[in-house]
């Protein structure tokens, strides 16, 4: 792949994950604030909600698996992306509990540093090679 195409496609990829992310944020937040849920649970019901819309995004707009031969199946890729969400999430929940009690940090703002190093570290790696790797 060359570097242009890699560029684009992490740059698309990335674009997903924040309009999922967006959505998984404001609802973390919200059901925190509005029905006291401790915020470890509201990131679990931010996060369903935020997968599905990356998972609508990378499936045909950022990685097009619906029109170029894939390694594997829809129900595949949708198995192995629920896969990857999971440990996102509790990523996501055990590190922000973590830099919250033990940094002293409020959760919104311990919640965007685990954010970034888990969308960059894990999630856009195992997607690209794992979850929408194209057939060779």
């Amino acid at each position: 792949m060359k570097l242009r195409d890699r560029v684009l496609t992490f740059s698309k990829a990335q674009l997903s994950a924040f309009v999922g992310g967006v959505a998984d944020y404001c609802i973390m937040v919200f059901v925190t604030e509005v029905f006291d849920i401790h915020y470890t649970i509201s990131i679990v019901i931010g996060g369903i909600l935020g997968a599905v819309i990356n998972f609508c995004f990378n499936k045909k707009w950022t990685f097009k698996s619906q029109t170029i031969p894939y390694k594997s199946s829809a129900s595949t890729q949708l198995l192995k992306f629920c896969l990857v969400v999971i440990n996102s999430v509790m990523l996501k929940s055990v590190f922000t509990y973590l830099i919250t009690t033990y940094g002293g940090f409020d959760y919104i703002i311990s919640r965007v540093i685990v954010d970034v190093f888990v969308s960059l570290l894990f999630n856009y790696n195992l997607q690209r090679m794992w979850v929408f790797k194209k057939a060779i």
